[in-house]
């Protein structure tokens, strides 16, 4: 894979629901680490009455890296 291809799939956003899967919590846990600042994430415009957010792919590898 070129490096490009490799930072592209760093870059990718992911819903709160895959970070949850990924790291094994509940997707409440996810929102309030993005509320509290813990976890950075891009705010989407309010759809409903819950705020959406995309998390990047190297920032959920960076929390399983510190866990490793």
């Amino acid at each position: 894979m070129s490096n490009k291809g490799h930072q592209h799939e760093q870059d990718e956003l992911m819903t709160v629901h895959e970070v949850a899967d990924i790291l094994r919590v509940d997707d409440t846990t996810v929102r309030r680490w993005v509320k509290n600042g813990i976890l950075e994430a891009v705010r989407l415009p309010r759809a409903g009455k819950r705020e959406s957010y995309r998390i990047k792919r190297n920032t959920v590898d960076a929390i399983l890296n510190k866990a490793a």
